[in-house]
């Protein structure tokens, strides 16, 4: 019994003595083992929350989106008429805050403004129930691949993007209030 207490003995002081060096030496290490040697008059730019491309101006991309039902639409089917296009997901605050007012606003301006939500996150039946239980009744599409907000360069959400018949994207704004959205449309696509 006697040997067994010393080695347990012996054992717990030389794991403490083993784990106070090593948080030393880790605590001496800031992770990377590399350097940064800055030119003359850089400023050092830590990391930062990615932000969306800016797109104003430029085509809209094209790529293949989902509908509901599972079947392939083109973004190039989409345009003809003015296009409010609507990137957001359910977990997305702003998106659950902004879906009301791009409804009422999509009810107002009937068929001569085409609205479509594009969810790139949702399955088909979250995107459908949480987008109709806040009044949306305009077309939903799925990117379940990233496709349309890789090619957008979209990271953020929401992102709403104006675009005029041709395929111009002429606004991107984050999240909108109603009044803010029938501004842009009238100034922008009518």
């Amino acid at each position: 019994m006697r040997l067994n207490t010393r080695l347990l003995l012996g054992s717990l002081v030389v794991a403490a003595v083993a784990s106070v060096g090593i948080g030393y030496l880790i605590s001496r290490n800031d992770g990377t083992g590399d350097s940064v040697t800055l030119s003359s008059g850089a400023d050092a730019q830590p990391p930062g929350i990615g932000t969306n491309a800016a797109v104003q101006g430029t085509p809209l991309p094209v790529v293949d989106l989902e509908t509901l039902e599972g079947d392939v639409l083109s973004t190039a089917d989409l345009l003809g008429r003015p296009l409010v296009l609507n990137i957001w997901y359910s977990t997305c605050a702003p998106c659950k805050k902004e879906l009301p007012a791009l409804a009422q606003v999509q009810a107002e301006y009937g068929d001569r403004v085409r609205f479509i939500g594009v969810n790139p996150s949702d399955s088909p039946e979250v995107n459908e129930s949480f987008a109709r239980s806040r009044g949306v009744q305009y077309e939903l599409l799925g990117d379940p691949d990233g496709a349309f907000t890789a090619a957008a360069g979209i990271v953020t959400a929401p992102v709403t993007l104006f675009v005029r018949p041709d395929g111009t994207i002429v606004r991107q704004t984050g999240e909108l209030t109603a009044e803010r959205l029938r501004d842009i449309i009238e100034t922008e696509l009518l």
